[in-house]
């Protein structure tokens, strides 16, 4: 066994714990452990930026590259990390109970919420859109798995328009993007735009006005009376 093998085996139980860890999820505790410090820094400097050296000062260098061969292999994992916990929230959202609009509201606002309390994933993706996808593509089963949001408003579409509230025709893809891009902005323009107009955009205040908004909005634009073009 490697001696990294071997300190992420060694690492503490945790407080409290009964029962001692498995190889398995002392391993899964290591690995999100270097994940955090990664992110972080990628968040911070971009990939190009970012330094193993940096991410080694709270993690050796050792342990990282027992997991991850490489920086970029290292970035990829702190992207796909990113992606699927977000998918995984969403899937936690109750869709089911209450009419269709009730379930579209409660995704759109937790998609607004999640994005502002979690900047690292906007900061992620805007950075690997200036690398033009390159990471992004060599994820295995990244799109399956992001595709589950699309799933999800589906239904809620066909929910909605059954219940004649919604209108016909809607692309989920479609809804899916604009959700996204006003969740993002609270994130992504913050600085700016608290700069150039005086508005705090990320206290629990500003960020549950601006979830109710997104709902209202999106809502607006699904409804049965809402704009003709799709």
């Amino acid at each position: 066994m490697s001696d990294a093998e071997t300190a992420a085996d060694a690492l503490p139980e945790a407080e409290g714990s009964r029962a001692p860890r498995t190889r398995a999820q002392a391993r899964e505790e290591a690995i999100n452990a270097i994940l955090d410090i990664a992110t972080e820094e990628f968040v911070e400097k971009g990939l190009a930026g970012a330094r193993i050296d940096e991410i080694a000062g709270r993690a050796t260098k050792r342990k990282i590259y027992y997991y991850f061969s490489s920086k970029d292999e290292l970035y990829r994992a702190v992207l796909e990390r990113a992606y699927r916990r977000v998918r995984a929230s969403e899937r936690e959202v109750d869709i089911d109970s209450g009419s269709a609009a009730d379930a579209l509201r409660r995704l759109v606002e937790h998609d607004v919420r999640y994005h502002s309390q979690h900047p690292e994933l906007v900061r992620l993706v805007m950075n690997e859109n200036i690398h033009r996808a390159e990471h992004l593509k060599q994820i295995e089963g990244l799109p399956t798995n992001n595709r589950r949001v699309i799933d999800l408003l589906a239904r809620i579409l066909a929910r909605g328009e059954a219940e004649g509230v919604f209108r016909a025709g809607i692309d989920p893809v479609d809804l899916h993007m604009n959700m996204t891009a006003l969740a993002f902005y609270n994130v992504s323009n913050q600085f700016t735009f608290a700069h150039n107009f005086g508005v705090d955009m990320h206290s629990p205040e500003a960020i549950e006005r601006r979830a109710r908004q997104v709902g209202d909005i999106l809502l607006a634009w699904v409804g049965a009376a809402g704009p003709a073009t799709p």
